[in-house]
């Protein structure tokens, strides 16, 4: 099973445990909002409340590209706290498992 098959059907089962299984320890997440970067330890929680929330909506999500270097996908996600957004994610892969995630995204107007 590729990468993007296992993230993906952790985050459709909405298993936290899986989809961090995924994630290299020295793993970094840079914020689209501001390029503000966090840790594993400080995404997770991140992570995590959107999971549990069923306000959290993935939809069309495909993956772009995959090798093991890079993988890259696109998906329309409604967020817990009302937005929706069309989001691109560049996943730099090392060891099997993701170290470091870009995202781009477009604000999408729900009314």
């Amino acid at each position: 099973m590729s990468l993007y098959e296992k993230m993906k059907t952790a985050s459709e089962n909405r298993d936290v445990g899986a989809y961090l299984e995924c994630i290299h320890d020295d793993f970094v997440f840079v914020r689209h909002q501001s390029g503000a970067e966090m840790s594993k330890e400080e995404w997770t929680p991140m992570l995590t409340a959107m999971m549990q929330s069923d306000k959290l909506e993935i939809n069309n999500q495909r993956c772009i590209y995959e090798n093991d270097e890079i993988l890259v996908t696109h998906s329309m996600m409604n967020f817990p706290d009302g937005t929706s957004e069309a989001v691109m994610v560049v996943n730099q892969l090392k060891d099997g498992k993701v170290i470091r995630v870009e995202t781009g995204a477009t604000p999408i107007d729900s009314a």
